[in-house]
Formats: C-alpha cells, sequence, structure tokens
C-alpha cells in the first residue's frame, strides 16, 4: 500500500524521512517540493537518487488532472472536471470576484446525503477525497489559470462533514506558506447540517467560515428536500448553529436555495425570519439550478427580491447570490454526471 505523502504533514513527514534512514533535513526539501505542487518525484532536483527511488517504490502523488474544462462566456467562470490517481472524477469552480480568484473544490466522489434538488447525490457514493486531492484541485487550477486563488469554498460535490478527518487535515495544510497559504478566513466549509460534527467542529474553534445548508423554514418542507433533516430536526441544528458562533466569533450563513412552489413564499419567509431574527446570522439566498429529473424550478427575480426584504423586515440579513457560470451548469454534479453516462469512471 503506497503512502499518501502529500497529506502528511511535517512530523510525519520527518519521521517517514528518519525512519528510512535519511537525513532530517530531507523532510523540509520534499515538503517544499509538494508545495510547489510537482507531480513526479524525479522532479525534486535537490533529492539524491536513492531518496527519489525510495520515494517512488514507498509512496504516491495526488494529482488532478484536467478532464474537462468549460469557460463562461458572460462571466469568465470555469468549471473543471478533474480525475485522480484511480481514475474517479470530480468537479471544481473557479469564479472571479473583486476580492480575488475564488474555486470551490468537492470533498467527495459523489454524496450520501441524497438532497432531492442536488445533481451530485443523483449519480451516487464512490468514496472519499484525501486532503492532498483537495489539495490537488486548488494547485491544478492555479497552474491553468496562471494567478493565486486566494479563496476556497467546500461546496462542491460531497458532505465535508461526513468526511471530517480528511477535511480536517486540509485545514492545516492548505495555509502553509510555502504551498497556498490560505488563511483560515478566507475559506468557507459548508454543510447540509450533521450537528454532531458541526459540534466537533465548533471545539477546533478555527476562524473558517461555516455556511449551512437549511433550505427551508420548518422541519416538514426540509425534510422533503432533505434526508439529513430527518435525523437533526432544525431546532437542534440551530442551537448547534449559535453553540459555533459562540465558540469561534465567527457569523454563520444560512444557505436558501429558492425553489419556486415549494419554500419561496411569503409565508416561508416570515417563518424563517422569525426563527433566525435573534442569530448572528446572514442568509444567502439562491435561485435554486436546473438540474435534469428534479423537476424543480427557481424563484422569479420578483419572487426573490420580496423574501429577501421580508427576512430584512424581521431583522434578518439576507441578499440574493448572483448567478455565475449559468451556461456552464456550474453548480457541481452536472458534467461529471454526464461524464458517467458517456462511460467515465
Amino acid at each position: 500500500m503506497l503512502i499518501d505523502i502529500k497529506s502528511m504533514n511535517t512530523d510525519e513527514l520527518t519521521k517517514l524521512v528518519t525512519d528510512s534512514g535519511f537525513p532530517k533535513f530531507r523532510a523540509s526539501q520534499i515538503r517544499d517540493w509538494l508545495c510547489k505542487g510537482v507531480s513526479d518525484f524525479d522532479e525534486m532536483r535537490n533529492l539524491p537518487a536513492e531518496i527519489r527511488e525510495k520515494l517512488k517504490t514507498s509512496c504516491y502523488i495526488s494529482v488532478a488532472n484536467i478532464e474537462k474544462k468549460l469557460v463562461s462566456r458572460y462571466d469568465k467562470t470555469v468549471k473543471y472536471l478533474f480525475s485522480f490517481n484511480d481514475g474517479e472524477c470530480v468537479e471544481s469552480v473557479l469564479m472571479d470576484y473583486h476580492h480575488g480568484k475564488s474555486i470551490c473544490i468537492s470533498t467527495q466522489v459523489g454524496c450520501k446525503m441524497g438532497c432531492t434538488f442536488c445533481a451530485t447525490g443523483q449519480s451516487g457514493f464512490s468514496r472519499n477525497l484525501t486532503a492532498s486531492e483537495m489539495l490537488a484541485q486548488i494547485e491544478s487550477a492555479q497552474r491553468d489559470c496562471g494567478q493565486r486563488i486566494s479563496n476556497v469554498v467546500l461546496m462542491g460535490m460531497g458532505e465535508p462533514l461526513d468526511n471530517f478527518d480528511n477535511v480536517m487535515r486540509f485545514l492545516q495544510l492548505v495555509g502553509d506558506e510555502k504551498g497556498p497559504g490560505i488563511g483560515a478566513r478566507h475559506i468557507t466549509l459548508s454543510t447540509c447540517g450533521i450537528v454532531p460534527k458541526i459540534d466537533e467542529l465548533a471545539r477546533y474553534r478555527l476562524q473558517i467560515n461555516l455556511a449551512v445548508s437549511l433550505h427551508a423554514p420548518n422541519d416538514e418542507i426540509r425534510r422533503r428536500t432533505m434526508p439529513v433533516a430527518k435525523a437533526y430536526p432544525m431546532d437542534e441544528l440551530l442551537r448547534s448553529c449559535r453553540d459555533y458562533f459562540n465558540s469561534t466569533g465567527r457569523r454563520v450563513t444560512f444557505e436558501y436555495a429558492l425553489i419556486s412552489g415549494v419554500n419561496d413564499s411569503a409565508g416561508c419567509a416570515r417563518e424563517l425570519g422569525q426563527k433566525l431574527k435573534n442569530m448572528n446570522c446572514h442568509v444567502n439566498l439562491i435561485p435554486v439550478n436546473s438540474v435534469e429529473g428534479t423537476g424543480f424550478s427557481k424563484s422569479d427575480s420578483q419572487r426573490q427580491q420580496s423574501f429577501a426584504d421580508i427576512l430584512e423586515g424581521c431583522g434578518v440579513t439576507a441578499t440574493v447570490r448572483r448567478t455565475l457560470g449559468s451556461d456552464i451548469d456550474a453548480s457541481c454534479g452536472q458534467l461529471r454526471r454526464k461524464h458517467l453516462e458517456k462511460g467515465g469512471k
């Protein structure tokens, strides 16, 4: 079984090197090369051939190869289909904002959560991604665009908190100044609401931003679209979010996909406003993506703004998220699904 060397922290890498009988300082050299995004041990030119040969027989370097790339003609949003060492594929989306380049990465191949409006779950679940495979998505996109990526969103394929240990390792490695050097306040983790894992994350007191997919004002509507709501009622979820804010001081964002005729009525807006009015939070209203087979359609622009106005009237800050990459199906899951239908892994 080859060792995933890129997912190792400095202490683990040092132990690997010294246990193999090589000087401790070689670990720092290897780390430098890994942070530069090399994909082959032969690229580590300042290592003796003996060490490179040892690494080749005992370790591997995760890569994210670009299988397909779509560029929006409207806003230059880029959607990637990446393949890993074993041939599995995931999607990532690179976006341009006034504050710089932001990438939405995947944390799993597929997803187990089964949200009815999401394309990812329709293709099933294959496996978790390693920390190095999450890093590789950033590095590959960065090489392709030729610019530094300054913000990361864990909101692509998969549920980050269902892959907790690998995600925590990624959060440790992505801040390495020799590598991506992306600080915690520039990272957003999105979850469908796995309460015990939100509570566990809060205990680390990280300064990352937490985004919770709410998508309904009550349990009855939420259970219709999100199976996770059957395990964790909304009152329990909101308690967990309050605790997260109290532990970290970081305001929670609630993602709310507006689905015409399902959760976008004025009554839904008032009910949601009453539930959230005393929380330190922000509501991100998202016109639901058109995904083949769901039967859902997005609310019209007037209904979107009216929903936001009602929340504001309840004292809850809300914005309607602008749609990026609408011509390339920028929401994750759809590109991989088409790839699978054509016989890809």
